[in-house]
């Protein structure tokens, strides 16, 4: 089957181009059927052999176009039932927009750190694990030049790693010193203190009970400080099954981007269980996280649909779903508005979208705009949090201006 292409805009002789917005959505829809698209404009004073659908819906101006050309029958097929399954779905809708979204500061100072590196250190810089958990921000680093790689044995001794802002093991970091690696340290902030307390409550002599999700890259980093003193537990079912030597000296932590209610009623379970059990002077869960969270909860109990943007190994976006499925929404994860299904907007009339902190703020506009393809659109902002946090660079990295040559 040809490649079909897939309308950015259309065009008519002395006639002002119509935007296409929706073609993100078209795109997706048919590589997730197996033919593939490019991107251009689309005249609608074709020739008569030229193979073109197309349509507008109602929008501001001189609407909105939805557009497909191809070349073969089998193009022909895909092009028509994708091109109606959204127009079935075309329609005014209300988007609801919680605020805060997207980056948080961790984030942000994690992906300066690697644009600084290369800034300052040249081609290549490694990065051990991805710098944080979306699939965009990895491609438009891996793109500049950094090289992404899950072990430390595959950088060139010597070479410019950077740790990932969920921070790693000791085991990680005495390999990169025997190694003569050029360390720079973006684990978050917020992650280090909970390193530095199950460093501290271990050495106390406490059994450490780690609330977190087995496998995520933070959780592997926190359990590497005291492996031999700290237990996992993912869920209220777990605590039952903990053993600890001394029920008196115990003590909690948590992973940073965990959902706030169910762990709260973890931790419920474990001092039922342990009554005398300790935890952090203050939450570990982030206040992005916490933030993003809440700001969410109204907005899902007034939509009919919540798109959450971010990548599927992103813990916190993936907990944003969970929070609006709690409140009665139907909610998805979509990297980025090709994700999204027709199916999704049939009934969908409030539409809420947010974006987990690893997530860039482009692409929930991205998510807006291809919504808007299909109609107009009204955005609402909700929520009155202003977050103000910032971080300062690691060691290692220069903040003053790098000199550039003439």
């Amino acid at each position: 089957m040809n490649p079909v292409l897939v309308a950015d805009e259309l065009l008519r002789n002395g006639e002002a181009a119509i935007d296409c917005p929706a073609g993100d959505l078209i795109v997706g829809e048919l590589r997730r059927r197996g033919v593939a698209t490019f991107r251009g404009p689309i005249r609608l004073d074709v020739a008569p052999d030229e193979r073109v659908l197309a349509a507008v819906v109602p929008g501001t101006g001189s609407g909105l176009g939805v557009a497909t050309a191809y070349g073969d029958d089998e193009g022909w097929l895909a092009a028509w039932s994708v091109s109606a399954s959204w127009l079935s779905v075309a329609g005014a809708r209300t988007v609801l927009l919680p605020s805060p979204r997207s980056f948080c500061a961790g984030v942000e100072r994690a992906i300066e750190v690697v644009e600084r590196v290369l800034e300052q250190r040249g081609i290549p810089v490694y990065v051990r694990r991805q710098i944080v958990h979306n699939t965009h921000v990895v491609a438009d680093l891996e793109a500049r030049g950094a090289v992404f790689v899950d072990e430390l044995d595959t950088v060139p001794d010597g070479a410019s790693v950077v740790f990932s802002a969920h921070g790693v093991a000791p085991a990680v970091r005495d390999e990169a010193a025997r190694r003569g690696l050029d360390v720079i340290d973006a684990t978050c902030p917020l992650v280090a203190k909970v390193h530095a307390e199950a460093r501290r409550f271990a050495g106390r002599g406490d059994t450490v009970i780690l609330i977190g999700h087995a496998g995520h890259d933070e959780i592997e980093g926190t359990l590497g400080e005291a492996p031999e003193r700290t237990i996992l537990v993912e869920s209220v079912a777990d605590v039952a099954n903990a053993h600890v030597e001394d029920p008196a000296r115990v003590s909690y932590l948590t992973q940073t981007t965990l959902a706030v209610d169910e762990t709260a009623a973890i931790i419920e379970a474990l001092r039922a269980r342990f009554p005398e059990i300790r935890g952090p002077a203050s939450e570990d869960i982030c206040y992005a996280t916490t933030n993003r969270q809440h700001a969410l909860t109204d907005v899902a109990a007034a939509a009919d649909l919540v798109l959450v943007v971010g990548s599927d190994n992103s813990s916190n976006s993936r907990r944003l779903v969970e929070v609006a499925q709690r409140q009665g929404a139907a909610a998805h994860l979509v990297d980025d508005a090709s994700d999204i299904r027709p199916d999704w907007l049939r009934d969908a009339r409030v539409v809420g979208v947010t974006a987990g902190a690893s997530a860039p703020p482009e692409l929930v506009d991205g998510v807006v705009a291809a919504l808007g393809g299909l109609g107009p659109v009204s955005v609402t902002e909700r929520g009155e949090v202003r977050e103000s946090v910032t971080f300062t660079m690691p060691p290692g990295i220069r903040t003053d201006p790098v000199r550039k040559d003439p």
